[in-house]
């Protein structure tokens, strides 16, 4: 679950890390960081200056996208250049800024706003040592971001800070059901995700801080489908485990969607859930995955077979919680899928 992750924690190469079309608008590899920069300007469709970590993960690449089509100036700031320039080709992407982390002083200081994406895929094997650095990877480069942003002068500080979590806070639960108020978990992952949060609050209170608690993200090249779709295919399309848990999911589109509008609404602060209105349990999510891939739902997929595949990391999915995004429909934020019958069928139509 990209829960952003992941952004997100995010599932960027697992079972689980979107776009709403507002007025503006991961994932991440291993071991690169990104940021993006966006102008300062005003939200009515002005031009920014953004600066985005986690730019070349699942989430960060449709976000830089986006912002690029809508004319914004992007400053990429990735620990990989090479890397980078990629998957941003120049031609591609005529007038975004690629910058390595000794640079990356220079292209936050001056942008309108930040967005940070970076950190490590939860969906692998955990391992003590990659349990440390999947939190690690978060608090490291939140930490950073948040010097840097509080470094600036204030004539050049970025007025917007928006910051990826994940539903992990919550920890899971059959029975209960979440929103931005509710408690923080008790587990590893809400325990991660007390501590990026509480990186990202330590900018200065002059910045506006839009904390979003990514949960599964649902889009064509990467996050939860690209692991769940050969799983279910070998076990004949059947649910995950008990098939009970709750899956607080949220189509590509619309998180990006999500981010964006952070970026330019001065409404849009403190935490909001960025999953779909409508989170479903497994067992459902897989009947509508068969329908879409034309596949049967009838034959479990056992839990032993996620946790071949996941390790540790497949607690998240065979326990699950149910998500809703209060804050986001208190905001008006138009979700474009906040079915997941629509949204599978527009990703694998």
């Amino acid at each position: 679950m990209e829960m952003c992750g992941a952004t997100a924690l995010t599932w960027s190469h697992t079972i689980c890390p979107s776009l709403h079309l507002p007025r503006s608008v991961s994932t991440r590899e291993a071991r690169s960081f990104c940021v993006w920069c966006v102008s300062d300007q005003d939200p009515k469709g002005n031009k920014m200056i953004i600066s985005v970590t986690g730019a070349t993960g699942f989430i960060g690449r449709r976000l830089v996208q986006r912002l690029h089509a809508d004319n914004h100036s992007v400053h990429v700031l990735t620990r990989s250049k090479s890397k980078a320039e990629t998957i941003f080709p120049a031609k591609d992407f005529p007038g975004i800024k690629i910058a390595e982390e000794p640079e990356w002083k220079d292209s936050v200081q001056g942008s309108t706003g930040v967005v940070n994406l970076a950190g490590l895929p939860i969906s692998t094997r955990w391992s003590p040592e990659i349990k440390k650095e999947i939190k690690q990877s978060r608090i490291r480069v939140t930490s950073k971001v948040a010097e840097l942003i509080n470094s600036a002068p204030d004539d050049i500080r970025p007025k917007v800070f928006v910051s990826a979590t994940a539903v992990g806070y919550y920890g899971t639960s059959e029975t209960q059901v979440f929103d931005e108020q509710s408690p923080s978990g008790k587990d590893y992952l809400a325990e991660v995700c007390r501590e990026w949060e509480s990186t990202a609050l330590k900018v200065n209170g002059d910045v506006r801080v839009a904390l979003i608690r990514i949960g599964v993200v649902l889009g064509k090249d990467g996050g939860a489908l690209v692991k769940m779709i050969p799983i279910f295919n070998l076990f004949a399309g059947g649910p995950l485990g008990s098939g009970k848990q709750w899956f607080s999911w949220i189509h590509l589109e619309d998180i990006v969607n999500l981010i964006y509008e952070a970026l330019s609404n001065p409404s849009y602060k403190g935490v909001i859930n960025g999953t779909a209105p409508n989170p479903v349990r497994l067992a459902e999510l897989c009947d509508q995955l068969g329908n879409v891939l034309g596949r049967p739902s009838w034959l479990p997929v056992p839990d032993f077979a996620l946790k071949a595949v996941l390790g540790e990391g497949a607690t998240v999915v065979l326990e699950g919680q149910r998500v809703l995004p209060i804050q986001a429909k208190k905001l008006g934020f138009p979700f474009k899928y906040p079915y997941v019958k629509d949204a599978l069928q527009a990703i694998l139509s």
